[in-house]
């Protein structure tokens, strides 16, 4: 288990809105769902509204404001400019809606939200690589910061390119353009950064140490290869590159994956929370993704490469997001309201912080809401996704609960 420091971290008010509004988002996309058919096409105005909702409102606010406290940690070094997040949350949050806006009912607000977007992202990545060259440490999680900030700076570009495309202002392929897109953003950036941070922070909280790193080191290679083999053979229309990138990433995936299951096996921490649920139940949908994607792209099957998606971002990645966000805040809240009263008086234990059954409540609403909606998918069954996405909402609403309560306890 690699050794952090928490010298370098940034004020709770610096970090505290990503996560309030972040979970806000992830509230909204739930209840939009239930206005969808599990029918579609992810060249539908109104799919990739609720894809960018989900991915840039929930996964990135939170990921950005997580990096705020973790990259200084991990790097031992201060930001090197930690006040511009101040200015990348409102960018975030109000390019977000105008673009959501703007494919759910105005085309043309897509460049303009698209372009506050782009300039809050540039704001993160130039802050994150200039804070990376203050560290002479030069371990995997530095080596992800890096490789993700460049891929995203790519996903920023190609995004807003799509945008001045469907708004009539350039002319582009939209379709292969998204392709690029999504990969640098999904597979260059939040992959990247979930496999780098993995190493912190899963046997951090596991309490499990003296393993080797062999397979996430290549896993790491693998991915970043993976990713650039698929973007530049979208933006030249090569087919077989896109596949080659495919398979390269596939690769690089499990890889990690068996990586995780040997950090998995020498925990020590038996504690059943709402952490460890949360673990448990990603992989399991990432393992769920990995099967559904190959069998949708060897047979053809176009419901059960939406599924594949479905369990990969709503299960694999959100649960990733939503299981740490209760060890993180906890963590922060504690941090800053009771770690200067150690020694003075009783200070609550990081476990007392979270309110348990709603977090257990959380948890199981999801499960189920994922798994539903996911069998809704492959089958092409409207009742069953109405009925995950139901459960979803009722889970989104839990989080939110759990997420105002651990930021305001001890006030």
């Amino acid at each position: 288990m690699k050794a952090v420091s928490s010298d370098f971290a940034p004020p709770l008010k610096l970090i505290a809105p990503f996560f309030k509004y972040g979970v806000i988002f992830y509230l909204f996309s739930m209840i939009a769902l239930l206005f969808f058919s599990p029918e579609f096409s992810y060249a539908q105005m109104d799919i990739a509204g609720w894809v960018h909702l989900f991915l840039l409102g929930f996964v990135m606010m939170v990921i950005f404001g997580a990096m705020a406290q973790l990259i200084p940690v991990v790097l031992e070094v201060g930001h090197a400019v930690v006040d511009v997040y101040y200015i990348i949350l409102p960018l975030l949050g109000v390019g977000v809606s105008a673009m959501v806006y703007g494919f759910w009912m105005m085309p043309s607000l897509l460049p303009y939200g698209g372009l506050l977007v782009l300039v809050g992202m540039i704001v993160f990545a130039a802050e994150s690589l200039a804070t990376l060259k203050k560290s002479t440490l030069r371990t995997l999680t530095v080596k992800t910061v890096a490789w993700s900030n460049g891929y995203l700076l790519l996903g920023i570009l190609t995004g807003f390119a799509i945008a001045l495309g469907l708004a009539g202002e350039l002319s582009v392929d939209v379709e292969m353009m998204l392709k690029a897109h999504v990969y640098a953003v999904l597979g260059g950036y939040v992959i990247l950064t979930i496999i780098g941070f993995s190493l912190i922070l899963i046997p951090m909280f596991s309490l499990a140490h003296g393993f080797e790193e062999d397979y996430i080191n290549r896993a790491f290679k693998w991915v970043i290869s993976g990713v650039a083999i698929v973007f530049f053979g979208a933006l030249f229309g090569i087919g077989a590159m896109m596949w080659l990138g495919y398979l390269t990433t596939l690769i690089g995936v499990i890889l990690y994956m068996i990586q995780i299951y040997i950090i998995a096996k020498l925990t020590v921490r038996k504690e059943w929370d709402i952490w460890a649920k949360s673990m448990v139940f990603a992989f399991g949908t990432l393992a769920a993704a990995i099967v559904l994607g190959c069998v949708g792209f060897l047979t053809g099957k176009e419901s059960f490469i939406h599924a594949a998606v479905w369990f990969l971002i709503v299960g694999f990645i959100s649960s990733m997001i939503t299981g740490h966000l209760y060890k993180i805040v906890p963590f922060l809240v504690w941090f800053e309201r009771f770690a200067p009263l150690v020694g003075k008086e009783k200070v609550p234990m990081l476990h007392e912080m979270y309110p348990k059954e709603a977090a257990s409540m959380m948890f199981w609403f999801t499960a189920t809401g994922v798994v539903l909606g996911g069998f809704g998918l492959m089958g092409e069954s409207d009742i069953l996704f109405k009925a995950g996405a139901s459960f979803l909402l009722a889970g989104a609403g839990f989080l939110y609960s759990s997420m105002n309560k651990m930021l305001s306890y001890g006030k």
